[in-house]
């Protein structure tokens, strides 16, 4: 079983623990990366994620998500996750941090110490079904307010991420 890394409230590494583990009940506070992809007409790739998702099936996200694993850097992890949910890699820098804890119904939770990246790319998107469900680009201001006008509809990482991000 996949392992991902159990962080304290600084980001400091503290042990791994099973996914399937870190979601149930309220969570277990793990290291999680989110992934804001822009094109050259400044628009944000955003994904639908997949009906087969424990948590948030079928939720509008950010371009991408996931945990890093054990041996991966943040950018490593993000690049990693970029070819297999959307088929293609780009360069990715850190923006910043944020912590949050989000409950999806009796299912489980996300605890996460979550950090922002950031990359541009024009070319092909080649989405993969089991992660994601479609995708759009979309102009942030219209996404921001789509978010206050549909907020059951968008997950809650990307609603605190984009909060924290300054366009």
């Amino acid at each position: 079983m996949k392992k991902i890394l159990l962080v304290d409230k600084k980001d400091n590494i503290i042990g791994t623990e099973t996914v399937k583990k870190c979601h149930e009940n309220n969570g277990i506070l793990h290291r999680g990366i989110s992934i804001l992809i822009f094109n050259n007409k400044n628009e944000i790739l955003i994904t639908k994620r997949s009906k087969s998702k424990n948590l948030w099936p079928l939720y509008w996200d950010n371009s991408c998500s996931t945990h890093p694993h054990p041996d991966e850097t943040y950018k490593k992890s993000g690049e990693r996750r970029l070819s297999e949910e959307l088929g293609f890699n780009c360069n990715l820098k850190f923006l910043f941090k944020f912590m949050y804890q989000a409950k999806y119904k009796n299912v489980g939770s996300e605890n996460e110490v979550c950090s922002v990246l950031i990359g541009k790319y024009d070319g092909k998107i080649k989405s993969n079904p089991k992660e994601i469900d479609s995708w759009k680009w979309m102009n942030i201001k219209e996404l921001r307010a789509d978010i206050i006008k549909n907020p059951n509809e968008y997950t809650p990482w990307l609603k605190v991420g984009l909060k924290k991000f300054q366009v």
